[in-house]
């Protein structure tokens, strides 16, 4: 306890000597000030635990006390005085203080004082090491992979929000990473060292949700054999991950919006407001302000939850970050089930770039696990990947077109400007769009849909391509 330094600050040198000699034989080292400017150098260079006067020349104690919280200081504060008033006790505590005490003061009671006021500071040292410990935890658990322009702002935005204690909404499709972004914020921010509670909305039957997020006494309801808490209660101190609020119900819209605004709630069946302190990250796949002016969510709740807005990047998107996700996902799947796997191979990569990925990074997660499990060989190929039939046939199509278009190929001397992109391209699409208005029977909107152009572009191609629309029609 000898590396524990405290600080008496008092213009009474009898406080002085009294208090000196009793922290002294405590072990402590103990530094005395008789007036506040003097005791502020002191705090400016680093206490545990600190007693202060409230009224002496200089600067007074709250003042003291004030500066050293704005400074971001950790240690206890016992606040003395001689005139004990209501005002000053309130700010005080107010202000942080760990006690306050009136002098004359019994010697007895203030070792007590002390000694708690010790054990809180030994106290904050093991939370402090063990918000660090949990933070380089969480760091290796919430990677969020990818070097991708749309994945570099999330980064920078994340950086800057994640510190500051506001509401976030996320906003992406199923599968973009939404949850792992919440789990990042949290972990980074100030509330790390408490608990991270998520509860999907879509996935809890709606006549369970308001139960499951604010908890029930016993009773409340047939089977309610004891009390339970809700997610609200379990996240008090640390982050609640509202996944999918979009689908929430317009009655518990309503209860949601009040608990984040009160802090507090009633549990079902309960008559006592619970009081919790939790932030909020909120997410959905739906768009809320359009939700909103159709009246299917409320826009007082989407005004609360939007303090900060995050839109995930789909991974069609950020197609340059397939390999690295891949590559990722790989090692962390021959690590877990103990894999001699070592690569994926060069045709696998490319069918991997080419999908559409329209479950995103889950649905890459999810082949990825599936082909290190399955895969017989050292490599994954592309049949061990296992893609959807729509990346199958387009590889039947490249491999017919190939086909017809190698014989032409071989024949063309390669030494002669030849232009052949110009020349077998139209041939390309004259047949695709000739054979897709023929199933509209001529609608170019729907053939401009089918093919996936605007229609001004399909317009042109059918000039460019002189092909008969009459011919077609009917």
């Amino acid at each position: 306890m000898g590396s524990t330094r405290v600080l008496i600050a008092d213009d009474d040198e009898s406080i002085l000597w009294v208090l000196e000699k009793l922290l002294t034989e405590k072990g402590l080292e103990v530094i005395a000030a008789k007036d506040g400017t003097e005791a502020a150098k002191i705090l400016s260079s680093g206490v545990q635990l600190a007693l202060l006067d409230i009224n002496m020349p200089g600067k007074d104690g709250l003042k003291l006390l004030t500066e050293a919280r704005d400074s971001g200081s950790q240690a206890s504060f016992i606040i003395m005085t001689a005139e004990s008033t209501m005002k000053n006790t309130l700010e005080a505590m107010r202000l942080g203080a760990f006690d306050y005490i009136t002098k004359p003061f019994d010697l007895g009671e203030l070792e007590i004082t002390i000694d708690k006021a010790l054990e809180n500071v030994r106290l904050k040292g093991r939370l402090s090491a063990l918000t660090e410990r949990l933070k380089e935890h969480l760091s290796g658990e919430t990677v969020f992979v990818g070097k991708s322009k749309a994945v570099e702002e999330v980064f920078k935005k994340a950086g800057k929000v994640a510190a500051k204690d506001v509401t976030v909404l996320i906003l992406g499709e199923s599968g973009t990473g939404k949850e792992l972004l919440a789990r990042i914020l949290h972990a980074n921010s100030e509330r790390a060292g408490g608990p991270f509670i998520a509860v999907n909305s879509a996935a809890v039957p709606k006549d369970l949700m308001e139960s499951e997020l604010f908890g029930f006494e016993k009773g409340a309801f047939t089977g309610a054999v004891e009390a339970k808490k809700g997610k609200f209660e379990l996240a008090d101190g640390g982050t609640l991950f509202l996944d999918e609020v979009g689908d929430t119900s317009p009655d518990l819209q309503a209860r949601l919006l009040r608990a984040i605004q009160e802090k507090e709630f009633y549990r079902v069946g309960g008559k006592e407001p619970v009081k919790v302190d939790a932030r909020i990250i909120a997410a959905t796949n739906h768009d809320l302000e359009k939700a909103a002016a159709e009246k299917r969510f409320r826009e007082d709740l989407l005004f609360r939850l939007n303090g900060i807005t995050f839109t995930m990047p789909p991974l069609r998107d950020r197609k340059g970050d397939v390999p690295i996700l891949a590559a990722h996902f790989l090692e962390r799947f021959r690590n877990e089930f103990s894999s001699g796997m070592k690569s994926i191979s060069p045709r696998s990569m490319e069918a991997l770039e080419a999908y559409n990925w329209p479950g995103n990074v889950r649905e890459l997660e999810n082949i990825i696990r599936r082909a290190v499990l399955m895969s017989q060989s050292m490599t994954i190929t592309p049949e061990d990947l296992g893609l959807p039939q729509s990346r199958q046939r387009r590889e039947s199509l490249e491999d017919m077109i190939t086909a017809r278009i190698k014989p032409f190929i071989d024949k063309t001397d390669h030494r002669s400007k030849q232009e052949l992109y110009d020349f077998i391209m139209p041939f390309m699409e004259r047949p695709l769009i000739r054979l897709v208005l023929e199933k509209t029977r001529g609608n170019q909107v729907q053939a401009a849909e089918m093919l996936g152009i605007n229609r001004n572009t399909l317009r042109k191609k059918i000039k460019e391509l002189d092909i008969k629309l009459e011919k077609l029609k009917g």
